[in-house]
C-alpha cells in the first residue's frame, strides 16, 4: 500500500507541513562528469531533513540513477513540467534525495536518488512513478542503474 500515488502524495503534504522539504541550490548549475564521458547540467535538487541514519549501523543506503529521452516534448517545458511529479515521489518509504539533470548534447535527462534501502530503490524501479516516467519517454531510451551501499553524497563524489 506504500508504494501508491496517494500514500505518497498524503505523506509528502505531512513532510511539507512538518518543513522537512526542502531544494538546495547550491549544485544548481553544476556538471556532472558520468564514467561513460557525459555531461550532465544539475538543475533541481531534493532533499529530506531528518532522514539519514547514518548513525544507524545497519543503515545501508541505495543510490538509483536513470536516465531517458522524452518523448514530444521540449526540454525547457520537461523542466518545468517536472515539478508535477513531485509529490509523487518524495513522499516514498525510503525516499531520501533526488538530482535533476540534463545532458544538453543529446537531451537526454538523469535523475539520481538516494533511496534508505537497496530494497526501496528495488521498489521505484517498479513503482507507479517509474512507470509514468517510462511512459513520457521514447521507447528504447530509459535505462536506470542501482547502486547499492552508496549514499548520494559518495556516488557525486566519486564522478
Amino acid at each position: 500500500m506504500a508504494f501508491n500515488p496517494l500514500y505518497s502524495f498524503f505523506n509528502t503534504l505531512k513532510l511539507i507541513l512538518q518543513r522537512k522539504i526542502y531544494f538546495p541550490k547550491d549544485r544548481l548549475g553544476s556538471t556532472i562528469s558520468m564514467g561513460d564521458g557525459q555531461e550532465f547540467t544539475i538543475f533541481r535538487e531534493v532533499k529530506i531533513s531528518g532522514k539519514s541514519t547514518v548513525e544507524n549501523w545497519d543503515y545501508q543506503p541505495a543510490v538509483f540513477r536513470v536516465r531517458f529521452l522524452l518523448s514530444g516534448m521540449k526540454v525547457e517545458d520537461n523542466k518545468r513540467f517536472s515539478w508535477i511529479p513531485v509529490p509523487f515521489f518524495v513522499g516514498l518509504p525510503g525516499f531520501q534525495a533526488k538530482i535533476w539533470s540534463i545532458n544538453y548534447q543529446n537531451n537526454y535527462f538523469q535523475g539520481i536518488y538516494q533511496w534508505d534501502s537497496l530494497e526501496h530503490a528495488q521498489q521505484y524501479s517498479k513503482s507507479f512513478a517509474y512507470r509514468f516516467m517510462s511512459n513520457r519517454s521514447i521507447e528504447g531510451s530509459v535505462s536506470f542503474e542501482i547502486l547499492p551501499n552508496t549514499s548520494l553524497k559518495g556516488y557525486i563524489a566519486s564522478l
